[in-house]
């Protein structure tokens, strides 16, 4: 009788001790451990803008009076104003990265920064690659020669003569349109220099930058022969199909600027009337 209690007793406690050692095993040793819950979503691109708090702005820096240095060296215009104020209103930095106007969309689409501030052209070919904001300005062009240049009158005249334009602006397409011969320019400053050498005969270009340019510099021998009444609205441009939801919120900050008037200031800062509409 005590050798079968013993026994009894000896098995129940294999039991135990084998029941603790496979209580940390899997049930079905082909079962797979369950996913990590807290591993991070992917982020869209407003998110991550919030989550990195700043705003990534590809800009010329050379296009006054939209965006350039000042004396002193700053990186200021009216884009620079308008992104400025629109990354505060997000509650980010703005960061901007400086590159020549043919390289800028490369570098968009390399995604060197979320958005472009460069008084963009909002155009039907552009649109089939990129996306938009609502507008932040209008921009018209203007038809720039020598002052002394008795040739030139209207835009239809500039046929066969060279103008020089960035390669890949609508400035430079309208050239084209028009038979220019296109002479590259690195910038509109390069432009202008060009113009009053007289290495080219005709610039296409913003009102408002020529404008700006001759309060700056009213010596140098160059005037605006013809301004077409048309207007083609300016906003910041993103990647494809990549950026609604930051599009969203960035087209939420300008509809209150309209409306609260910050726009119609910062554009009577830079050109003494509001040309945000």
């Amino acid at each position: 009788m005590k050798k079968l209690v013993f026994t009894a007793l000896i098995s129940t406690l294999l039991l135990g001790i084998a029941g603790c050692g496979n209580s940390s095993a899997p049930a079905n040793p082909n079962q797979s451990a369950a996913p990590d819950q807290s591993a991070a979503a992917p982020q869209n691109l407003l998110e991550k803008v919030k989550a990195e708090g700043k705003l990534v702005i590809g800009t010329e820096g050379t296009y006054a009076p939209f965006t350039f240095h000042d004396q002193s060296g700053k990186l200021t215009g009216y884009d620079i104003d308008v992104a400025t104020e629109v990354a505060k209103r997000l509650g980010v930095e703005p960061v901007f990265q400086e590159t020549q106007w043919d390289a800028m969309f490369a570098g968009l689409d390399s995604k060197r920064f979320d958005l472009i501030a460069n008084e963009v052209g909002i155009r039907p070919d552009r649109q089939e690659k990129y996306d938009f904001s609502s507008p932040y300005s209008v921009s018209r062009a203007v038809l720039v020669a020598h002052k002394d240049n008795e040739t030139v009158k209207d835009f239809p005249d500039i046929k066969g003569l060279k103008a020089g334009q960035s390669m890949t602006s609508n400035y430079a397409d309208m050239a084209r349109e028009l038979g220019a011969e296109i002479v590259a320019v690195d910038n509109f400053n390069n432009a202008i220099e060009l113009i009053a050498s007289r290495r080219v005969d005709v610039v296409l270009n913003d009102n408002l930058s020529v404008l700006d340019f001759l309060k700056q510099k009213p010596d140098t021998p160059i005037k605006i022969v013809k301004v077409k009444e048309e207007g083609l609205n300016c906003g910041f441009m993103f990647r494809k199909g990549t950026s609604n939801e930051l599009i969203e919120e960035i087209n939420k900050a300008l509809d209150a600027m309209h409306k609260d008037g910050t726009l119609k200031q910062i554009s009577e800062k830079w050109f003494g009337e509001d040309i945000s509409k």
